[in-house]
């Protein structure tokens, strides 16, 4: 049986370990089903075949496709060339992918989309969210409720559907939550893999990095726990069930 492949972009090793754990438990995975690479720590394999992997599953990060190369740091520009540089493959192969919040901007940009921050961002907490008529047929997504709540929080975002995609999932305030491209290619806005305590130590993490004022610290927190968010999850796991 084939592994999946997980990517990881957060430099923080708390937050990063967090988040592979939270893909495990939502995908049902066990570590021995995945090969795990933290692109902080480390660059792709030499020659890497994505069609080695049963999938690939992107996760999250602090950093911006829509930002100008001359501001990025030295690391989120390595990163950043590491995955676009899948992005072929992927798409040639119309493999299984996929991406997760910052994922969906690495998608867009490949597919010559615009992800910018010019509107759309969202501040850090739940969201309701939106099946479309497509969504409401998609493998991935048909099984969820039509309205769901998920954990979001970024500040660049999708500003209109790629040539060639199907929109899945929207929100009133992004309308980009979830696309796919081919059959096999899916992205979310959202972090289907996060449950409020994942949302609690990012938000602690992230308190100083420009997504909400760090006094607003505790008040999010709160919000995320009052929430019910558990549907996002599903779309993992049926990923997985899907592909394995």
């Amino acid at each position: 049986m084939k592994r999946f492949l997980i990517l990881q972009l957060r430099p923080e090793t708390d937050a990063s370990d967090a988040e592979y754990n939270s893909i495990l438990n939502r995908s049902g995975l066990s570590p021995e089903q995945t090969h795990r690479i933290r692109l902080d720590c480390e660059g792709l394999p030499e020659g890497l075949d994505v069609t080695n992997y049963a999938g690939v599953i992107v996760g999250g990060g602090p950093g911006c496709v829509s930002d100008d190369l001359a501001t990025k740091s030295t690391l989120d520009a390595r990163i950043e060339a590491e995955i676009m540089g899948l992005m072929p493959q992927i798409i040639a192969q119309d493999h299984p992918f996929m991406g997760c919040c910052y994922g969906l901007g690495i998608l867009a940009a490949h597919l010559h989309g615009e992800v910018s921050k010019a509107r759309y961002s969202e501040p850090v907490g739940p969201s309701t969210c939106h099946l479309t008529k497509e969504g409401r047929k998609d493998p991935l997504t048909a099984e969820l409720e039509t309205t769901f709540d998920a954990f979001v929080g970024h500040k660049e975002a999708v500003q209109a559907l790629p040539d060639g995609c199907v929109h899945l999932v929207s929100s009133d305030p992004c309308p980009f939550q979830m696309i796919r491209w081919g059959q096999n290619v899916y992205a979310t806005q959202f972090h289907p893999e996060a449950d409020a305590q994942d949302f609690e130590q990012r938000i602690n993490i992230y308190k100083n990095h420009g997504y909400f004022p760090p006094e607003d610290a505790q008040r999010l927190i709160d919000k995320c726990h009052s929430a019910d968010v558990s549907q996002p999850g599903e779309i993992l796991r049926c990923f997985v069930r899907r592909y394995e």
